[in-house]
């Protein structure tokens, strides 16, 4: 095995190593698989003074050639060896994968399915920006003004660097930043502690691309500094449970992306065939490990709760951790055992109050939290819920997990909350109506469609393009 690289914190693009280091360990043995240089807060500080300048490097080149640099970018992230490290060392797309496996827990597979997400966003960044700007000319970003339905369109950065607080649940969460590059907004980031890898790379595959270095800035940090990122930039991203993302709601200049709790809803016209739809459910809940914001955290029917957890406690129940590299992997291993324990003893504190079985008891042969392949996991939980009242109706947690609640149709929209994804598999054309004029549901799927499905050009919660960007009324002179 390689020797464990130290990657440097990128000050603006120029690589600087700090006598302050962390490590990121194996989830496994505990071994370290890199360090990192940390930066204190007031190297942040300093460091955004000068973000003028990254921002005026961009601004050289125009959106057209952005969006050929992203792709280059994504062909090389996906295909290419990459710079890693302050030696000049370089990292194979294997190397990456296998390595960012054994620091996040997630399996092979589920690394590489989130690096074509990733190449995807980046080869159709054209197709995104489209979608983000709703049709504009490219050429209205770089000459400031233009038009857009035959009137006059003007159109002003809100920011000169867009910062970043990341999590470590998934590498595709990357994919939300990498739309400002080609809108000519510099980055200024906090990775995760446990994925340094995924934009550490996205940011090597730019700099090899041909987009200015100065455009990137990698800071591991602590809290405090993490909190100069997030005030400092005009506009930044927070990623984190919910007693980390309510600090920052209501505030106009972050943008929180906090538990989804998305839920799949049948309607009374569809749950007589709600069979039809068990393997569509299961993916919601389980696809991608049941780590992203988008798995399916509730399922809410009119009638049947109890067979239907049953039959999902059938499917779910049974799956094991299997090994890394083994095709089949559903389950992600986790980083932080503590983590894993916390939320098998929630899960199991909560059982403790009436209304509500685990249904994927009978079916599981075993613990919910498994030591298992040298790591820390949580099997599937199927909850059903006598009521959506319930402390275990409406909960998210980072493991294939899901209520199922009975709630009569005229009152589910009343009673589900804010729901970042809704897949609502129903024909009814009074329904829809009613989902589609609601505005507590972020993403609306209709039909047979999962929870986990995106659409780069529809963004699922934000439009970062009106985060980055104000329109102001213009006149000019004949």
């Amino acid at each position: 095995m390689k020797q464990a690289p130290h990657l440097p914190s990128l000050r603006l693009g120029k690589p600087y190593c700090s006598l302050n280091q962390s490590e990121v360990l194996d989830y496994r043995d505990g071994s370290v698989r890199a360090t990192l240089s940390q930066v204190n807060p007031g190297v942040i500080r300093r460091d955004l003074k000068e973000v003028g300048q990254a921002r005026a490097a961009l601004q050289k080149f125009s959106t057209a050639e952005l969006l050929e640099i992203s792709r280059q970018a994504g062909e090389f992230f996906l295909h290419e060896e990459l710079p890693v490290g302050e030696a000049g060392e370089l990292q194979s797309p294997q190397e990456y994968l296998e390595t960012l496996s054994s620091t996040s827990g997630l399996p092979h597979i589920m690394v590489r399915r989130n690096m074509e997400k990733i190449h995807h966003a980046l080869t159709h960044m054209d197709t995104i920006l489209n979608g983000l700007t709703r049709g504009l000319d490219v050429e209205v970003l770089d000459r400031g003004y233009g038009e857009q339905s035959g009137s006059p369109v003007c159109f002003h950065p809100t920011t000169k660097a867009l910062g970043l607080v990341m999590p470590s649940n998934s590498p595709a969460v990357n994919s939300l930043w990498l739309p400002a590059i080609p809108l000519k907004i510099p980055v200024i980031m906090k990775p995760g502690k446990d994925e340094p890898w995924t934009p550490y790379r996205l940011m090597q595959a730019f700099i090899k691309a041909g987009c200015p270095a100065k455009a990137f800035g990698f800071y591991p940090t602590d809290h405090e500094g993490a909190a100069d990122i997030l005030r400092l930039c005009d506009r930044a991203l927070i990623f984190g449970d919910k007693s980390t993302t309510d600090q920052y709601a209501g505030n106009p200049g972050v943008q929180v992306h906090g538990p989804g709790f998305s839920k799949v809803l049948i309607g009374d016209d569809e749950i007589e065939n709600w069979p039809d739809y068990l393997d569509l459910i299961v993916a919601s809940i389980s696809d991608n490990g049941g780590r992203s914001c988008i798995n399916a955290s509730a399922i809410i029917v009119p009638k049947y709760a109890k067979e239907i957890a049953d039959a999902l406690g059938q499917k779910l129940g049974p799956i094991k951790p299997l090994a890394m590299n083994d095709p089949n992997a559903v389950l992600s291993g986790f980083a932080n055992p503590k983590m894993a324990e916390w939320i098998d003893s929630a899960i199991d504190t909560d059982l403790l109050e009436s209304g509500a079985y685990d249904a994927t008891a009978p079916y599981r042969d075993g613990p919910r939290q498994v030591k298992a392949e040298g790591g820390t996991y949580l099997r599937p939980t199927i909850i059903a819920c006598e009521s959506i009242e319930h402390p275990l109706a409406n909960r998210e947690f980072l493991c294939p997990y899901a209520s199922v609640v009975e709630v009569p149709q005229s009152e589910m929209l009343d009673k589900i909350g804010p729901t970042l994804v809704v897949s609502a598999l129903t024909k009814s054309e009074s329904f829809k109506r009613e989902l589609l004029l609601d505005p507590r549901i972020e993403r609306l799927n209709v039909g047979p469609i999962s929870t986990m499905k995106i659409s780069w050009d529809q963004p699922h919660e934000g439009n970062l393009f009106e985060f980055l960007y104000k329109r102001r009324s213009i006149g000019l002179a004949a």
